[in-house]
């Protein structure tokens, strides 16, 4: 919570900061993708630092930092300006989201390192085990693109099959950087939907 409150000092000390940020917010509850692209440039580089401190690593970092801006864009309407800042509720928001990553990290661990122990001699190799699921969730993500926008599909395939970074990918096809992120925003919520519902079938 240390860190929190922090982020709260650096980002609320300019009141009329304060009071754009909210009006920024009420304009994603109405579905502005340019708010949330503007939210996004405005808070990421100190949510992304939050998570980074919880987590210890840039990669996992990151994707908290979109699953931050997913919950923004879906629960936007709910923010409520007399409860705290909007930089104090992306913060918890971040802090939440990083620590439940860290928690599922450490329960695979614990689950992989007592399967180890416990399978038998002559059972199937963990490689290969490893290869069949990794082909079946290729299979998976590859049906899950195929459903989104054309625009969407765009910026996810460049940037998880290419490599490329959101600066990259804005060069490359002329597309304004906040529109990149915004619709890479879009699409990450769209996907873990899609794999939300298949959990839910399985269960």
């Amino acid at each position: 919570m240390a860190a929190v409150r922090a982020l709260e000092r650096a980002l609320t000390t300019d009141p009329a900061r304060t009071r754009n940020d909210a009006d920024l917010v009420a304009r994603v509850a109405a579905g502005d993708e340019r708010a949330l692209a503007a939210l996004y440039d405005r808070h990421a580089p100190v949510l992304l630092g939050l998570a980074r401190r919880v987590l210890g690593g840039t990669a996992d970092a990151e994707e908290v930092l979109q699953e931050v801006f997913v919950h923004a864009w879906s629960r936007a309407g709910s923010y409520d300006p007399r409860r705290s800042s909007v930089a104090t509720w992306l913060a918890l928001v971040a802090r939440s989201r990083a620590i439940d990553r860290l928690r599922s990290r450490r329960s695979a661990e614990r689950t992989v390192e007592a399967a180890r122990l416990e399978s038998p001699p002559g059972h199937e190799s963990p490689r290969a085990a490893g290869a069949v699921l990794a082909h079946e969730r290729g299979a998976r993500v590859a049906a899950a693109l195929a459903e989104l926008p054309p625009e969407q599909r765009q910026v996810i395939e460049m940037a998880y099959y290419g490599g490329l970074s959101q600066t990259e990918i804005a060069g490359a096809t002329g597309i304004p950087l906040g529109t990149v992120k915004t619709r890479t925003l879009l699409a990450m919520k769209k996907l873990r939907a899609a794999f939300a519902a298949e959990i839910e079938e399985l269960l």
